[in-house]
């Protein structure tokens, strides 16, 4: 049996589509999940990057994608009626339903659906607060336990090569985004490719981007 760290920020709709799509994309698999609450924005930051809203064409593009996604997979999705909006909160709140950083699949599904299948606002007071009478809750979401959790979950995603959300670590190698599915059912089933050159030579070669401090 194989182990998926599935890394994922609720601000996502591709990691909501992941996060819904696994089980049909893994069948016949042997494998288990943890589900890993990350910050999205602080990974940009880190990698000098911006995210998909941050950028009004593609905005307007990823906003039409995940749509078309959520349609063609038979997956509903609503867009939430802010979007982006600050997903601390919600962090917060899954990973105080856990001891370790890991939440369970039903939390994960809890607070995914609160934001992707509503259309409504995701930090709306009331919300929240519904939203956190349904999670049985081990620590204080506002809490510096959870906070440093939260940091020190994105800080080891960042060391461990994570750039964005979703994605999914397996045997220490990163499989990223909603289509990074099928790569990932790829090489669970052994797929011979995974072990040869263009795996582990792709990235082997000079580029002549050059550096920012330069």
């Amino acid at each position: 049996m194989k182990h998926i760290s599935f890394h994922l920020d609720f601000i996502s709709p591709y990691a909501y589509l992941a996060f819904e799509h696994l089980p049909q994309a893994l069948e016949g698999s042997s494998y288990s999940v943890a589900y890993r609450p990350v910050l999205l924005g602080a990974l940009l930051k880190h990698h000098g990057q911006l995210g998909p809203a941050e950028i009004p064409a593609k905005r307007s593009w990823t906003y039409r994608h995940v749509l078309w996604l959520g349609q063609a997979h038979g997956i509903p999705i609503r867009m939430p009626a802010t979007h982006p909006y600050n997903p601390l909160p919600h962090l917060r709140l899954a990973l105080a339903t856990s001891a370790d950083g890991d939440i369970s699949r039903q939390v994960a599904e809890t607070v995914f659906r609160d934001v992707w299948r509503s259309g409504e606002e995701p930090g709306d007071a009331t919300r929240l607060a519904a939203l956190a009478a349904s999670l049985r809750q081990q620590r204080d979401a506002g809490g510096d336990a959870v906070k440093s959790q939260l940091k020190a979950s994105t800080d080891d995603a960042i060391a461990r090569g994570v750039f964005g959300v979703p994605a999914f670590e397996v045997d220490g190698r990163l499989f990223w985004g909603f289509d990074g599915l099928a790569m990932l059912r790829a090489y669970l089933r052994g797929e011979a490719w995974f072990d040869g050159p263009d795996w582990a030579a792709a990235d082997q070669r000079p580029s002549l981007l050059r550096s920012s401090n330069k």
